[in-house]
């Protein structure tokens, strides 16, 4: 196994925390990146990796882009990011497994705090909560912060999507821009909900193809397997599936002049960024756009603010874009490198 210390992504995180409760079968990963403006805040996802450096690198990467997404949505929260390893695909976590998880978590003394991400659930945060104060997005009652991230987040990246559109192919409104969606889970599905609305064309793709097809029926899209979607002439491609998808040949064989979706990590190298500002393609920064759900559970953790303050803060997502796309334009630098240079500085490591 590699050092944690000479992975390529452990951009000097102030802790990596691995544990195992034998009793409960939890194996799991908690990475805190930065404390510099507040607790380290991100979701836990449990999900199965091909082996544990796998899991630990995907820790790093979120955690770190957790970092920069808090800094860039101006709240007052450093970046952290928890895995739960499944034995294999499919698993399901158990309540034992959520219950060591949380005395985890509550191990950190609220450096990290904790909240819903793939494979977790509002229940699953219920479960946690009895083990340690330091989660967030349980359920609330109508018009308070925080619940299901998913809907805010989805909120967060249409309102990306459309900023994406007029600055790439000059669309005032999205009637008729066809936009072609990896993934319909909570992000993907709410987003494409969202564009119907608009009259978007759509084209959808997901690895549950029953879960594609069934949308694509109720909204009048098309659907495509997984491994066209990203390639596929659209005016805008939008990822909101798992990471690591925007690669050198990826990239190479994309039909699009924007970029923009949910997805975390989408980019499998930093050289991927500038790989996509040399074709002139429009990207919109993964943890800008899709802020609205930390936005969401970050501000019901702190207690600042109710459902009206959430969603004020999300309408920012398209100027905190606009912000990156100018500088990207005045500098020549691409949007990838211009957000994490922001997002640093705000951390105090620029």
């Amino acid at each position: 196994m590699t050092s944690v210390w000479e992975m390529p992504d452990f951009d000097d995180h102030e802790g990596v925390h691995l544990f195992r409760d034998p009793a409960s079968g939890l194996t799991a990963v908690i990475a805190v990146h930065s404390t510099a403006r507040g607790p380290a805040a991100g979701g836990v996802r449990f999900w199965h990796y091909a082996d544990s450096n796998r899991a630990i690198t995907d820790a790093l990467r979120l955690s770190r882009g957790m970092s920069y997404k808090n800094a860039m949505a101006e709240l007052p929260m450093g970046g952290g990011k928890a895995v739960v390893l499944a034995d294999k695909p499919g698993d399901a976590i158990t309540q034992a497994q959520l219950e060591a998880f949380g005395r985890a978590v509550d191990s950190l003394g609220g450096r990290y705090v904790t909240a819903e991400d793939v494979g977790m659930s509002e229940a699953s945060m219920k479960v946690i909560a009895t083990m340690t104060k330091h989660v967030s997005g349980l359920p609330v009652a109508a018009g308070s912060a925080g619940g299901d991230p998913g809907p805010f987040t989805a909120h967060g990246v249409y309102l990306g999507v459309k900023a994406a559109a007029k600055r790439g192919i000059g669309a005032d409104t999205m009637a008729g821009v066809h936009v072609a969606i990896q993934g319909v889970g909570s992000v993907g599905g709410g987003l494409a909900r969202l564009l119907a609305k608009d009259g978007a064309k759509l084209t959808l793709a997901d690895v549950n193809t029953d879960k594609a097809k069934a949308l694509a029926a109720e909204l009048g899209a098309k659907t495509v397997p997984t491994e066209e979607i990203l390639a596929l002439p659209a005016d805008v491609v939008s990822p909101n599936a798992l990471g690591a998808i925007l690669t050198e040949a990826s990239i190479a064989a994309l039909q699009t002049k924007v970029i923009a979706g949910g997805a975390n990590n989408q980019l499998e190298t930093r050289e991927d960024g500038a790989r996509l500002h040399a074709r002139g393609i429009v990207y919109a920064p993964d943890y800008v756009i899709n802020a609205g759900g930390i936005i969401n559970v970050g501000l019901e953790y702190l207690g600042q603010g109710d459902r009206a303050e959430v969603e004020a803060r999300i309408a920012r997502i398209p100027d905190r874009l606009i912000q990156v796309w100018d500088e990207s334009e005045r500098t020549g630098e691409p949007a990838s490198d211009v957000a994490d240079s922001i997002a640093r500085r705000l951390i105090g490591r620029g």
